[in-house]
């Protein structure tokens, strides 16, 4: 075929195409971000909706994995209404923008901009796509934070208080820590550095999670002693989505597809995959088995360590990231948990605490003390700034910057989800009750994960007496019910329901 496109032109499919093209947009930029939204969007959507369904005892698979499918949609509507605008919009005090709908045709189609965001040595340059796709890349990230705090709470967690919670949370909590490290606030103006969430997401969900499991109690305690998850290769597809997701997580956050996004990619798998098998090594040593939960545990620290750091490192610094993420909360599950009786007494179901409260502020200290010069130069409000291990005075002043970011974000969490939680319970209870408890999904939802016998209905033995089931062809055996004698003097009620 002749190329037909004369010398020094643009090829036809960059021209027009029948509607306005403004001069600011870059196509690449934009297929980049767009892709990097939906794969975030996909570590919720279905990666933890499938890894919480999983994960759990079989009775509580449904409201897990509803939980997770609920917030998802919940936050969306929120932030589109008022939420977006609270964390990137114009400053309203310095840790709060101005609330204010986007949904208007006239801002979607807009060039992006973060209007907050100037700083003494750097003004923001507007990415080079429309509004639209910064709203839908910085909601799915508030999502994710909503559901990775759902994974403390469980098991026991009013369905009604949860759907309140939500809004409520994204916007008294996450809107403040998004606006204050990444909308312009007070600790992005001062240059602390979280590059992709270590402290926006997962600091504040292992924080605000530890603190629902106190306000909201534990499980029965036969759940508490005995929680074995009911699908393990479902529960592995689900981290797997969350692993390669990761990808969109840290590598669209350069808002560009540019040098420094492919950096952040290679260095989130680096850690991830070290963190992964430092967990299996410290399993086999101290419990004699590799633990398949353990491995995916210690994915989710080094892809949560790496987050705060993972455009401003450099790829060795990467790998002792993931040796550390995959040894201190290791430790502090498995040795420190054991030890303390706070840690004891709050029932945080699936270790949210460790994976995420523990490994974010270990990877926001990290990067207090790993971050390049240059690399930070891509990505920081302030130029010139290194970590301590580079040494000069910059240096220690960015490591004392990174502490006292993670003690904001964790005393802000600690304080307004206590808070919310009480304004809850004054209408609805926190906990469900003991017999919802007892019985689960089907007490809470009317539904059941998984129709084992037949197709999962219950037999009523006084309604319908004797019944022949036989599902050999299925490789279940067969099931013979014998008619129901009732006891001397005994009614209806005292026959049981048997589950086929």
């Amino acid at each position: 075929m002749v190329d037909a496109t004369p010398a020094g032109s643009v090829p036809s499919a960059y021209n027009n195409t029948g509607y306005p093209i403004p001069d600011w947009l870059n196509k690449g930029d934009n297929a980049w971000q767009m892709t990097a939204a939906t794969l975030v969007g996909m570590q919720s959507v279905p990666g933890l909706v499938v890894l919480y369904g999983s994960i759990v005892k079989k009775k509580w698979a449904i409201n897990s994995a509803f939980m997770a499918f609920y917030a998802f949609a919940a936050v969306l509507i929120c932030w589109v209404i008022w939420a977006y605008k609270m964390s990137f919009g114009e400053k309203l005090i310095p840790i709060w923008g101005k609330a204010g709908t986007v949904w208007g045709y006239k801002t979607l189609q807009a060039q992006a901009t973060l209007p907050a965001t100037t700083t003494v040595d750097v003004s923001f340059e507007a990415p080079f796509y429309p509004m639209a796709t910064m709203i839908y890349f910085q909601f799915v990230f508030a999502a994710i934070t909503l559901i990775l705090l759902a994974g403390s709470v469980l098991g026991r967690m009013n369905f009604i208080a949860w759907m309140l919670f939500v809004p409520l949370w994204v916007t008294f909590s996450y809107s403040i820590g998004a606006f204050s490290l990444w909308g312009g606030g007070f600790l992005f103006q001062w240059g602390v550095i979280d590059y992709s969430g270590g402290y926006v997401i997962h600091l504040s969900s292992g924080v605000a999670g530890f603190t629902s499991a106190y306000w909201v109690g534990p499980r029965l305690t036969a759940d508490r002693e005995r929680f074995p998850p009911n699908n393990v290769l479902l529960m592995l597809a689900g981290a797997g989505l969350l692993w390669l997701g990761w990808a969109g997580f840290n590598g669209g956050d350069p808002y560009a597809a540019n040098v420094d996004s492919s950096i952040a990619v290679i260095n989130t798998n680096v850690c991830a995959a070290m963190s992964l098998l430092t967990w299996t090594i410290l399993d086999v040593i101290f419990f004699g088995k590799p633990s398949v939960i353990g491995a995916v545990q210690g994915m989710i620290t080094g892809l949560v360590c790496i987050t705060p750091a993972a455009g401003v490192v450099q790829g060795w610094a990467a790998m002792i990231m993931g040796i550390l993420s995959g040894s201190i909360p290791w430790y502090t599950m498995m040795i420190v948990h054991k030890r303390s009786r706070i840690l004891r007494h709050v029932d945080d179901t699936l270790g949210v605490f460790h994976t995420h409260a523990v490994a974010g502020s270990l990877g926001g200290i990290c990067t207090g003390l790993f971050a390049q010069r240059n690399l930070a130069n891509y990505f920081l409000s302030r130029l010139n700034e290194q970590g301590a291990f580079y040494g000069g005075h910059s240096g220690g002043r960015q490591f004392a910057k990174q502490l006292c970011g993670a003690l904001f974000i964790i005393a802000w969490n600690l304080v307004v989800t206590s808070i919310i939680l009480n304004v809850i319970r004054l209408v609805v209870p926190l906990r469900m009750s003991e017999e919802n408890l007892l019985i689960g999904d089907d007490a809470v939802h009317g539904e059941e994960a998984y129709a084992l016998w037949g197709d999962g209905e219950k037999y009523d033995i006084t309604k319908h007496g004797t019944s022949e089931y036989d599902d050999t062809q299925h490789g279940l055996g067969s099931l013979n019910v014998r008619p129901h004698v009732p006891a001397p003097n005994s009614g209806p009620s005292a026959a049981p329901n048997v589950e086929l």
